[in-house]
């Protein structure tokens, strides 16, 4: 089959309409009664396969089939135009040209609709597409696309789309429509499918958020994936994601923005170094959601999470044991779930007792366990060694790796004893209420049927069973953290040129110490200041973003003529016409953070904490979060960093004062918040020490 051409692409964002109280969303999934506009007897063409869709729903909701120049499809005749309709429909799918989508859209209107399905793009621009969502929501319906797929219901007989989906329990959002059709073909490989899928679009009224917190409450939906690019209103997309975590359907999301294209340019360290992937990263581990890298790894993971959900008190495999039929498949194996950081621990006395019972002698009774052929010798004792480490109280899981699954496939007269033994796996994962996966190098066999059926995800490859495995044990550790919804900020303040003289102010305003300074435009009133700060000092070329880099940083100057030695070199070197002259701060035992915000487009300000000095972008040890932040998640931030433990105490070295630090943190992160004027706040370095946090440099970009 061919797929019809697909919609144009999207030609820009835009922010939606505000939705009715009546949200509207039932009616999407679930109408009295479908219109299709643009319906075609030609498969060639997107009608055709949206009026197939709808007509195989006719047993529950009435189907109308409109296209002005008549027809007929699967007895079902074609209707001049929605005035034509016996009964208001509810739901109306439009698969016309461009120019016609606003007309039938108000036609619809008129006739009583409560829902439309744009297939067709908008055409016109971002405008027209922003009115059209404008004449829908004042009407009090709502709209999906325009520039979508469609959406699916397979739980309630709901085809408004092209392509196959089949039924099973992931609800799928998002904006490629190709990418939910691999997600379906793989599912279905796995005998698993689709509850709902819905197609974005250019999201003008219903957006990622919407559909996601509708699956919430769906209760065939075992588990929420989604493919998004444009996150809109991403705080609030944010809280959505912990409501689901917190009702035991945490979100697998693919997104795109690896690359560090987005930070080339960057004004700031900040910059560079707080990505849009980064910052959606950050959002995920907050909201307890899993950000996946592939469709494959994608569907691997809500495979085993689906079953996970149809047995909800089965504890997370954090600790392993892998039973395999080759030694080196299991020792792969044990490998692969250490690198992941599941323990596959050593067994205890009684369990390698009982393993020696079962096993023939020079098998392996350690962790992994090597059956060493005694699988091909009786195929029962795949079942009995599984069992036996499942209500062991060893372990949390068990992963059985290797032939299993195809011994019929060799010898067709061990089908029906395979299958039994498949049974016998699947109750003793039940009965022990531990997870089972088996990795096989079978496929579509009977005895992986009977697995599939009974709850066992069957994987073709190790390093599914383990993205599956690391996955369920990150989704049971996630403590959601919804994001702060920051109310009015106070009146604009005047940035200057963003540079520390004026951003030091503004950070002062907000509890945060810097060493004492005086500003100065020349080297006289240099010398004159020196005499209050007191020798050593710092000298600092005032309106640059990279001052180090720059030549306008000179550090540990002892007496004027020093000073004005620097004072010479650094007007020469950077053109500065004003200078901060700054005590010099040496704390014993300091380190060097950095602490930055950079407003996001779609999150707002996302708070950076790192490593910092002028190797910040070298070092790269950094953590992000949504501003504002309470002081107890600004610590937790600083002890996620790989450099922690120098913060804590390295080698006998006192700790440094994390109470100080994270009050610090939190200024700087308050002080971003409140201020939407700033693109970019930046400390750089925050000197933490045993008796608290001192800023030593700040710089700001104002939004463009």
């Amino acid at each position: 089959m061919t797929a019809p051409a697909a919609p144009p692409a999207d030609d820009g964002p835009a922010t939606p309409a505000a939705p009715p109280a009546d949200d509207g969303l039932a009616v999407l999934y679930d109408p009295a009664s479908v219109a299709v506009v643009g319906a075609s007897d030609n498969p060639e063409k997107w009608g055709y396969w949206l009026a197939t869709g709808a007509l195989s729903g006719r047993a529950r909701r009435a189907v109308h089939l409109v296209n002005h120049k008549g027809g007929r499809l699967a007895g079902e005749p074609f209707l001049p135009d929605l005035a034509a309709l016996s009964a208001p429909p509810e739901h109306v799918v439009v698969a016309v040209p461009p120019r016609h989508v606003r007309p039938v859209v108000a036609e619809g209107l008129a006739a009583g609709a409560r829902c439309f399905t744009v297939i067709t793009s908008g055409g016109a621009g971002v405008t027209e597409e922003r009115a059209l969502a404008e004449l829908v929501t004042s009407n009090g319906a709502r709209l999906l696309g325009p520039n979508c797929m469609g959406v699916v219901d397979t739980t309630s007989q709901l085809r408004l789309s092209w392509g196959d989906f089949p039924a099973g329990g992931l609800g799928l959002v998002s904006q490629s429509g190709n990418l939910a059709l691999e997600i379906g073909r793989q599912l279905a490989r796995a005998g698993q499918g689709f509850s709902r899928f819905v197609s974005l679009g250019n999201q003008r009224d219903i957006d990622a958020a919407d559909a996601l917190e509708s699956l919430i409450a769906h209760e065939p939906t075992r588990a929420i994936a989604a493919y998004v690019e444009d996150f809109r209103d991403g705080r609030r997309l944010a809280g959505v994601l912990a409501a689901a975590h917190a009702a035991g359907k945490p979100v697998l999301l693919l997104t795109v923005g690896r690359s560090a294209a987005a930070g080339r340019a960057a004004a700031s360290h900040t910059g560079a170094l707080v990505s849009p992937h980064a910052t959606v990263a950050a959002v995920c581990r907050d909201a307890g959601a899993l950000l996946l890298g592939s469709a494959g790894e994608l569907v691997d993971v809500a495979v085993h999470l689906m079953a996970l959900r149809t047995r909800p008190a089965v504890p997370a495999p954090r600790r392993t044991a892998v039973i395999g039929d080759s030694g080196g498949q299991g020792a792969l194996a044990a490998d692969a779930f250490a690198a992941r950081g599941l323990d596959v621990p050593p067994l205890s006395p009684d369990t390698v007792a009982t393993l020696r019972e079962r096993l023939p002698a020079g098998a392996g009774t350690a962790n992994p366990v090597d059956l060493a052929g005694a699988g091909e010798a009786d195929l029962a004792t795949y079942a009995r060694v599984a069992g036996g480490l499942l209500h062991s109280g060893d372990v949390d899981a068990v992963v059985l790796t290797g032939y299993f699954g195809d011994y019929a496939s060799a010898n067709p007269a061990q089908g029906e004893a395979e299958c039994r033994v498949a049974h016998d796996l699947a109750d003793a994962s039940l009965t022990a209420g531990r997870t089972l996966v088996v990795h096989t190098m079978a496929r579509d066999t009977p005895a992986l049927a009977v697995l599939r059926e009974r709850g066992i995800p069957v994987y073709e490859r190790i390093e599914q069973a383990v993205s599956a495995l690391a996955a369920a044990a990150q989704t049971a550790a996630a403590a959601p953290r919804p994001p702060d919804r920051h109310t009015a900020p106070p009146a604009a303040y005047t940035l200057g040129d963003g540079g520390y003289e004026s951003v030091r102010e503004l950070l002062a305003s907000y509890g945060l110490a810097f060493p004492a300074a005086e500003f100065v435009t020349d080297a006289d009133a240099a010398v004159d200041a020196a005499h209050r700060t007191g020798y050593p000092l710092a000298l600092k070329a005032m309106g640059l973003a990279h001052k180090t880099e720059a030549g306008g940083v000179a550090l540990g100057l002892g007496d004027a003529g020093a000073l004005r030695a620097a004072f010479a070199r650094m007007r020469a070197a950077t053109g500065a016409t004003r200078y901060a002259v700054e005590a010099m701060v040496t704390p014993p035992y300091a380190r060097e953070l950095i602490v930055g915000v950079r407003r996001d487009a779609s999150f707002g300000p996302v708070v950076l904490v790192g490593a910092g000095g002028v190797t910040a972008e070298l070092h790269a040890d950094t953590t992000l979060a949504l501003a504002p932040l309470s002081p107890a998640r600004a610590r937790a931030l600083l002890l996620e960093l790989r450099h922690a433990p120098l913060l804590t105490g390295w080698r006998g070295a006192p700790a440094v004062h994390l109470e100080a630090a994270a009050a610090a943190v939190c200024a700087v992160a308050r002080a971003a918040a409140d201020h939407p004027e700033l693109a970019e706040l930046e400390v750089n370095p925050l000197l933490v020490h045993p008796g608290g946090a001192i800023a030593l440099d700040a710089h700001a970009v104002p939004v463009r």
